[in-house]
């Protein structure tokens, strides 16, 4: 395969974006330019790669909003359920289990990522530093090990494989050009084995070491976890004047590095707002915080056993891809009822304002994602002809994979390196510290190799997805959401990190030797 002067700019760019996550900057710029530059230099236009810049965007939006459009409804939902207090309801009842500190230490560990399975990470974190991290602390659980539990369960475990959501076997399959649902499958797998094999390093790892006493942990002092403190203080008083934020703001000001009280002036969703009908109605609001409780947990948990009897029998019929829809579609319809019931003459308003804040916050949150995709888009034939403006029957130019085909002969033909290689990848691009950045790169490469290695595309983009989300999801960097994690739980966000190296490193290797035997 010939190669041009665009595929060596390609390459340049591709190298200096990855130089520029492992220095933990914005790859923004950097995957701009060198969009403009590989279409500039292909076209011999320098108008043509002004426009290019425009049209990469332009494409990866329309291939993406599918995603956006999931998180705002998830988001909006959330949003609905804490204004009446559900959320709190829907995790209370698990604090009744924890008699020990190991078994604190599996409750809190399960229930984290089940419901961070359900409603991602960062929005589960505040509700379990409020709720379940006192009561395991009560227990006999250090605040070490409960930041531990829930970084493995939530900002690994469950983002590694994002299996109902589903935003990250999507963007992996943006660049794969596969099934998102394959990726998903293979990536829950594999984020269960780096899970299990974490959770219990990191418990016998750390557990010899002497767990303060709750007695000496007393307030103010620094084993003393932030929802502990918390608790001492009323239910209500963490919306109060003291604080200037309540605790779910303070877990979107850390995952957004806003102060917490411009991420209470910039959209972050209050307790206190939207409580309009007064203290009179304090017992309907109650009833109603019951239900949505119940009913919340108990829809999903039904759309969960049909999506996974569609993919494994012939009981019924889910086609390809439905997944991400069937969970937007049902978000926004508990977000509906949620609404009507809560809100009555509001239901209207309220409703479009939570839909409003959700999609701010998923092109907060997403909108990083753009302008990479669309760089790498222009490297796959099947999106650079549309972003050069090329004419319909002219050859679009893949610079990815020609210049992988270009030098194949000189690759070991050895499965095994090539699926440490694509991990290491994925580990590479997640040090940027957001985990999901570059998994369009991660899938376009592993379609690349595919043929060359004989691996299937799925497997190796589910190898990449859990390197990049583990790495940069919240276990293993300290300007991920780990920080938050440990600033709940009262910890230090070095020794935290320090803690879960080991473990996850490991797990993630297990996991690539898992894939090699099963795949």
């Amino acid at each position: 395969m010939e190669m041009t002067p665009a595929h060596w700019v390609y390459l340049a760019g591709l190298a200096s974006l990855i130089i520029v996550m492992i220095a933990r900057k914005n790859v923004v710029v950097p995957a701009i330019a060198a969009t403009f530059l590989t279409a500039a230099t292909f076209t011999g236009s320098v108008p043509g790669g002004v426009a290019s810049v425009f049209r990469a965007s332009l494409v990866a939006a329309s291939e993406l909003f599918n995603i956006f459009l999931i998180i705002a409804l998830v988001t909006a939902m959330l949003a609905a359920l804490r204004v009446i207090g559900a959320e709190h309801r829907m995790v209370a009842p698990f604090r009744r289990l924890m008699v020990n500190g190991p078994v604190a230490y599996v409750v809190l560990f399960v229930v984290t990522y089940v419901f961070a399975l359900f409603f991602w990470p960062t929005p589960t974190l505040a509700l379990i530093a409020a709720i379940l991290l006192p009561a395991a602390i009560r227990a006999g659980l250090s605040p070490m090990l409960g930041a531990i539990a829930i970084a493995i369960a939530g900002q690994g475990m469950a983002l590694a494989s994002d299996y109902v959501i589903g935003v990250a076997p999507g963007l992996s399959a943006s660049g794969a050009n596969v099934s998102a649902d394959l990726i998903a499958d293979r990536a829950l797998i594999l984020s269960w084995v780096v899970g299990l094999v974490a959770m219990v390093m990191s418990y016998l790892l750390t557990v010899r070491r002497r767990r303060p006493s709750l007695a000496t942990a007393a307030e103010g002092s620094p084993e003393m976890s932030i929802a502990h403190r918390t608790e001492l203080a009323p239910v209500g008083a963490a919306a109060g004047s003291g604080s200037g934020c309540t605790s779910d703001q303070l877990g979107h000001a850390l995952a957004t590095k806003q102060p917490p009280r411009e991420a209470l002036e910039d959209g972050a969703v209050s307790t206190e707002a939207g409580l309009d009908d007064g203290p009179t109605d304090e017992g309907g609001r109650d009833r109603r915080a019951k239900l949505f409780a119940v009913l919340v947990p108990v829809a999903f948990g039904a759309l969960l056993v049909y999506m996974l009897l569609g993919r494994f029998t012939d009981l019924v019929s889910v086609d390809d891809g439905a997944g991400a829809p069937l969970v937007g579609g049902l978000a926004a319809l508990l977000l509906l009822a949620v609404a009507v019931t809560s809100d009555r003459v509001r239901a209207l308003e309220s409703c479009a304002e939570h839909i409003v804040d959700g999609l701010s916050f998923a092109f907060k949150a997403m909108g990083v994602v753009i302008p990479i995709a669309g760089f790498v888009f222009i490297g796959i034939s099947d999106f650079s002809g549309r972003i050069m403006g090329l004419a319909e029957d002219a050859t679009a130019p893949g610079f990815l994979f020609d210049a992988i085909r270009s030098v194949q002969e000189h690759i070991p033909n050895n499965p095994f390196i090539i699926m440490f290689a694509v991990l290491l990848a994925g580990m590479t691009v997640g040090l940027d510290g957001s985990g999901w950045a570059g998994l369009p790169l991660t899938g376009s490469l592993s379609e690349a190799l595919s043929p060359h290695s004989g691996l299937d595309t799925a497997t190796l983009a589910a190898i990449a997805q859990n390197g990049a989300s583990w790495t940069g999801g919240g276990t293993l960097v300290i300007w991920s959401s780990l920080i938050a994690v440990a600033t709940f739980c009262g910890v230090s966000v070095v020794d935290l990190a320090r803690k879960l190296f080991l473990p996850v490193v490991t797990g993630l290797v297990l996991s690539t030797v898992v894939a090699a035997i099963i795949w």
